[in-house]
């Protein structure tokens, strides 16, 4: 069973620090409330009474078996999401929760050739998913991006469609382009034209490597894709030298903890090498993946880490600006971000660098 922080004072401090969440699919991330109004509204045959109705379904757990179960969940909530009207909705929610837990910025990521069974264009997918962001930035001022994602497992020729929709939206919302879906026998080279058209444009590069294979599922992602960060990354630590060059660049790595155990990246929370990777001093980001799926938040999976990891206040705080640093925002726009949020751990007793103040030495 996952041991939970219980000490209310630190969950209070997690809670209250500036974040980012870097890696969240649109997806995975409906509120129960809003799967069961729709399903309702769309008349799908899914027969949620309640919420927990939505949560036995539609939140893996621990009965989850592999990447592969864990990824049968999307083909229910891919189905509310057909509609522009609620492909809005579910954006703005997912940035108003961001926003509810003090994340400050996040990149939401998605394929949006999932969402044009009824036809919709994949412009106006982009464009949806916009405004709700959007919505949320004016009234709460959370800042957010897209991130458009390729799918290893449907055709290069789509990928290559996905980059050149990602390009065409550069500056107007998309900030990188991703590969995502299942690993094993879908090797990222084979979709290396969309990462040209991508790299080609400047846009970043993000892909999701080395969660249910090995690291030369990372080395492809690195060497053959040009990706600045890595999705996942579990398996990075079997190779050293690999680990070596990533650490030496700086290309930083999205830890999902909930759903690396859920979609079994990990046997235990002690094989997890998050630990490994602060003590050689990688760039090291916490995130949420999916919200919904794995029933989490990145309060909760904060939560995890200190639990389960034993971190210190300095490695908390060095998570969290690391994730400010490895946003895909251009450079004086993260130096604008970093100072402000740096303000607020003052104001919160967290000096840069680590240092905590009385009020909260000792929850740590």
């Amino acid at each position: 069973m996952t041991r939970e922080v219980t000490d209310r004072t630190t969950s209070q401090l997690l809670h209250a620090m500036p974040k980012t969440d870097l890696h969240v699919h649109l997806d995975g991330s409906l509120r129960p409330a809003t799967v069961r109004e729709l399903a309702a509204r769309r008349d799908l045959p899914f027969g949620f009474r309640d919420d927990d109705d939505v949560r036995a379904v539609c939140e893996v757990g621990e009965q989850c078996e592999s990447l592969e179960d864990y990824l049968k969940v999307f083909d229910i909530t891919l189905q509310l999401m057909q509609h522009v009207d609620d492909i809005e909705r579910i954006a703005f929610e997912l940035a108003e929760d961001a926003h509810r837990e003090n994340i400050r910025y996040m990149e939401v990521r998605y394929s949006p050739m999932l969402h044009t069974v009824r036809g919709l264009t994949l412009d106006e997918i982009v464009a949806a998913v916009q405004r709700g962001l959007e919505r949320a930035r004016r009234r709460y001022g959370i800042i957010t991006g897209q991130i458009i994602c390729g799918i290893r497992h449907i055709s290069p020729a789509s990928s290559v469609e996905l980059a050149e929709l990602a390009v065409r939206w550069k500056g107007r919302g998309v900030v990188a382009f991703d590969l995502a879906g299942a690993e094993k026998d879908f090797p990222a080279k084979d979709h290396l034209e969309a990462f040209y058209v991508v790299l080609n444009h400047n846009l970043p590069v993000t892909v999701h490597a080395g969660e249910a294979f090995g690291p030369a599922s990372i080395h492809q992602a690195i060497h053959y894709c040009g990706a600045n960060r890595i999705g996942h990354g579990t398996n990075l630590a079997r190779d050293p030298d690999l680990m070596q060059w990533v650490n030496d660049r700086r290309i930083a790595v999205e830890v999902c903890l909930a759903s690396n155990m859920q979609t079994r990246a990990i046997a235990c929370w002690s094989d997890h090498p998050i630990k490994r990777f602060l003590d050689e001093g990688l760039r090291v980001t916490l995130n949420t993946d999916n919200r919904l799926v794995s029933g989490t938040t990145m309060t909760h999976e904060l939560e995890l880490a200190v639990a389960h990891y034993a971190l210190s206040v300095e490695q908390v705080t060095k998570i969290l600006l690391d994730g400010f640093k490895s946003a895909f925002l251009p450079l004086a726009d993260k130096a604008r971000l970093i100072n402000r949020v740096l303000g607020e751990f003052e104001a919160l007793g967290v000096q840069p660098g680590g240092v905590l103040d009385r009020r909260w030495r000792a929850q740590f």
